[in-house]
């Protein structure tokens, strides 16, 4: 089977038509992820009630905190693999390919052990409640035993999306999905195993996509062709990767530290209030896959036209980046604030829940088209190969303002609107400091690639 049929060429003809074809089957398919993520939420919530409902919710924070060191490393294998692919560099990309498979196994089967030793501990850490915490226990450790087929999906769609290929993970996510929301209703509305049906679904859910993506990279003839004879890692390209995943990484995970900050602050109001930040924040995870899906396409696209240096190409994917995610971000943002009484209504029918989460929404929705933008620039500057950086911006920006609110301003003013406005004030605050990084680094590497020439 080859892959050629689903590339995009990304350094030659016009961007934005390619931008949209790129994007729109990674948005589609994220959404779908989220939407089948929802379920478990909405099933556990109407058949298992409140406390459920929260005891998933509680676990996002920390999940993230855990395994998106990770998936930010993988961020680096997609940059690595869309450079040599542009290069035309077979034989680098297919040791890259291997290398990539080969830490994400490790780090899938390391995250397994970690996810089921320190659950109770830092779920105890983040104070969850203790009509809570025995629930959320349970689901993180049946979720972190799906870690190895979560790690090796997630980059084998990241070699995929490197060539341009967005079309098959949503297929292979659809499948999954499908696997998921019948798994959540027969364990959980058929068989009342409450959120270890749940787990266990996601669990099952995650395996069929990893298969999926592992067999489409097996039976490829491109240069990106999996052997699991030749699954090794090797150092060189090990390192290569982590120049650019690590600091992806580490930001994620220190954001995601931030977050669940937030997350025991939300734990001090109650399990009503836990429920409606539940059914908020997956509501804000739609906007958030929407245009971080635009983000992958620029981090792409600027990769293999730095490969080959066409700066001015660069340029534009980013203005045309910049066009599309606000554009997304912007219409996806006004929607979930005019219909949040409706789309809260989803995921349970306490009023009160409802409320929480309004409360939440009415502050976060609109603005989030500067998270669009916050997001893109980093995304571009690791398409040059420039991370670190960056993620000291993004650390400063978005985790400072948000510890500074949490523990200064939040204990004079509580209440969870006042507690939210800490999001669009640390996505000013990131965006602020990497328009100048970006600046400042993007005349760097136009000199460096004329030095090249």
């Amino acid at each position: 089977m080859k892959g050629e049929k689903y590339e995009i060429d990304m350094c030659n003809g016009t961007i934005m038509d390619k931008l949209i074809s790129f994007s729109l089957p990674l948005m589609i398919s994220s959404i779908l992820q989220l939407m089948f993520n929802a379920v478990d939420i909405i099933v556990v919530g109407k058949f298992s009630g409140s406390q459920a409902l929260a005891a998933v919710g509680s676990t996002t924070a920390l999940i993230n905190i855990f395994t998106n060191l990770f998936i930010g490393i993988s961020l680096g294998a997609n940059v690595l693999a869309a450079r040599y692919h542009a290069a035309k560099r077979e034989k680098e990309m297919s040791e890259a390919v291997h290398t990539a498979v080969a830490f994400a196994l490790v780090s899938g089967v390391l995250m397994a052990f970690v996810g089921a030793a320190f659950s109770r501990p830092a779920l105890e850490l983040m104070g969850t409640p203790e009509d809570v915490i025995g629930q959320s226990v349970v689901y993180m450790r049946i979720y972190f035993l799906g870690m190895p087929f979560f790690m090796l999906y997630n980059y084998g769609a990241s070699i995929l999306r490197a060539v341009g290929d967005t079309k098959r993970p949503l297929m292979f996510l659809m499948a999954a999905g499908l696997a998921n929301v019948a798994l959540d209703l027969l364990l959980v509305a058929v068989i009342p195993l409450g959120v270890a049906g749940v787990a266990v679904g996601t669990v099952a859910s995650q395996m069929v996509s990893c298969i999926l993506v592992l067999w489409c990279l097996c039976r490829t003839e491109a240069g990106y062709q999996l052997r699991f004879s030749s699954l090794r890692i090797r150092k060189a390209y090990l390192v290569r990767i982590f120049q650019v995943g690590i600091p992806a990484g580490i930001q994620s995970t220190v954001i995601s530290f931030s977050n669940a900050l937030l997350q025991s602050s939300v734990n001090s109001f109650g399990s009503t209030a836990m429920a409606g930040y539940t059914a908020a924040n997956n509501v804000l995870g739609f906007l958030y896959v929407a245009v971080n899906a635009v983000t992958q396409a620029c981090m792409s696209f600027t990769s293999q036209n730095y490969s080959v240096k066409k700066t001015k190409r660069m340029d534009r994917v980013l203005v045309d980046c910049l066009i599309l995610s606000v554009g997304v971000s912007a219409v996806l943002g006004v929607g979930a604030y005019v219909f949040g009484t409706q789309v809260l209504g989803i995921y349970t029918s306490e009023p009160e829940v409802i409320r929480c989460g309004l409360e939440i929404l009415s502050i976060t929705t609109v603005p989030y088209f500067l998270c669009g933008i916050m997001d893109l620039i980093p995304g571009a500057l690791r398409g040059m190969g420039r991370s670190a950086v960056p993620m000291i911006l993004s650390v400063i920006g978005t985790v400072g303002t948000r510890v500074l609110w949490i523990y200064v301003f939040f204990p004079r003013h509580r209440s969870l609107y006042f507690l939210f406005i800490s999001y669009p004030g640390s996505w000013i605050a990131t965006i602020l400091m990497q328009v100048a990084c970006y600046y400042f680094v993007r005349k760097q590497c136009g000199r460096e690639l004329k030095t090249a020439e």
